[in-house]
């Protein structure tokens, strides 16, 4: 809460630009800080600063949900610091708002190459927000578990995992084969375990960026995940899990498999330094050969419209994005870098996360959602027509003509 006030009470000076000896202090509002080791993110503005002579950076940092609530504040009263942190789920309202600056423009105006952008996220052709890193959702499996069931290798079909879930959940009855949170106050497992057997198999949930839930690929993945429901190898209670339920499930060895973050890999140590995982791509329709798509989430960042000072603040994006600097914030975030040229440290002094790093290299990362609008909320109603499916209150073919009807209303 503290750092909340923090930041309400900065926003209002965030326009203040220069200072008498002409030095220009630019706010950078993001929860990054909190996420990274103790002076990382400082120490990284302190090198920006050692460069560019007369810009400053004063971070103001809060948890993720403070953040999210200060920037969407900022940007309907057009308060908004210099540079923010982004999601991409939040970035079509603030198109609508016209709160943030053309990355587009700045990056032309200062001759950037965008070749090196692993991906931008544009509205109507114009870039609004770039992601720094990404944190990716691979398929984390249970060695001990898998064994004990029989089972030798981590499965590569959605036939094979099916085949891994059935078996795990009859060699234990304490044990379920597949963790899958639903719910509605947190919907974002719509996102990371569900959609992502869509995205894992080369298939689409939109079709020329409008909704396209009844076609041929979400029906099959909705179907998958309705037959493992039917098989009872889902762990209990998925109906109200929130993801960090859907990691404590998986440390405590009460779930074989589970589709989550690499960010999370440290703290499943932490809690249960003998628990032996491994990371593999999300397993795809029987027969696919092409690029298996991977859901995940970026720190993004951007710059206010507001701003007086956006040609400093596209220097500290410009920082941010090089391929030094970008390495070292994913790194530090144990994450992907943004840069295509960049390349972590732990990626050559961690198995998991070489691997991981792999699956990255030979995927596409995949993220409908982003750029979406009220992402957030399209998620919930697609887990809402989900749950009533899975309760045996509706078939597969009316959650999605439902869904699809009232998706299109927020298009």
């Amino acid at each position: 809460m503290a750092a909340a006030v923090a930041m309400t009470a900065s926003c209002g000076t965030s326009n203040a630009g220069k200072s008498a000896d002409g030095t220009v202090t630019l706010e950078f509002a993001q929860w990054w800080e909190p996420e990274l080791p103790k002076g990382a993110l400082r120490t990284l503005m302190d090198t920006f600063e050692a460069k560019n002579p007369g810009i400053k950076v004063k971070l103001l940092s809060g948890p993720y949900a403070s953040t999210k609530e200060q920037v969407i504040a900022g940007a309907a009263a057009g308060t908004m610091s210099d540079v923010v942190g982004l999601d991409g789920a939040w970035i079509n309202d603030f198109s609508k708002q016209g709160s943030l600056a053309d990355l587009s423009a700045l990056m032309k105006d200062s001759k950037y190459d965008e070749s090196q952008l692993a991906s931008q996220v544009k509205i109507d052709g114009t870039t609004l927000m770039i992601p720094a890193v990404n944190f990716v959702y691979p398929m984390f499996t249970n060695d001990d578990l898998l064994a004990k069931a029989g089972v030798s290798k981590p499965p590569s079909t959605r036939t094979e995992f099916t085949a891994a879930a059935v078996a795990i959940s009859k060699a234990d009855s304490n044990v379920k084969g597949w963790v899958l949170p639903l719910s509605q106050e947190a919907p974002n497992g719509i996102q990371n375990d569900v959609m992502s057997w869509v995205w894992a198999s080369g298939g689409s949930m939109l079709k020329d960026g409008k909704p396209d839930l009844t076609n041929d690929a979400v029906h099959s993945a909705v179907d998958f995940v309705q037959d493992l429901w039917n098989k009872k190898v889902v762990s209990p209670g998925a109906l109200t899990m929130k993801e960090q339920d859907k990691v404590e499930e998986f440390t405590n060895a009460r779930v074989g498999m589970m589709i989550d973050s690499l960010a999370h890999i440290k703290l499943i140590r932490e809690n249960n330094p003998k628990l032996k995982f491994s990371i593999s791509a999300i397993p795809a329709v029987d027969g696919f050969t092409g690029k298996r798509g991977i859901p995940y989430a970026a720190w993004g960042i951007g710059i206010a419209d507001n701003s007086p000072n956006k040609a400093e603040a596209w220097k500290l994006v410009d920082f941010l994005m090089s391929e030094e600097t970008n390495a070292k914030l994913s790194s530090l975030s144990n994450s992907f870098p943004g840069n295509t040229k960049a390349v972590p440290d732990f990626v050559d002094s961690d198995e998991l996360f070489k691997k991981a790093f792999e699956i990255y290299k030979s995927g596409t990362p995949a993220n409908e959602f982003v750029g979406l609008p009220v992402a957030e909320q399209l998620m919930r109603s697609f887990d809402e027509e989900l749950q009533k499916t899975l309760s045996g209150q509706q078939n597969v073919d009316t959650l999605l003509t439902n869904a699809q009807a009232t998706w299109m209303k927020s298009f």
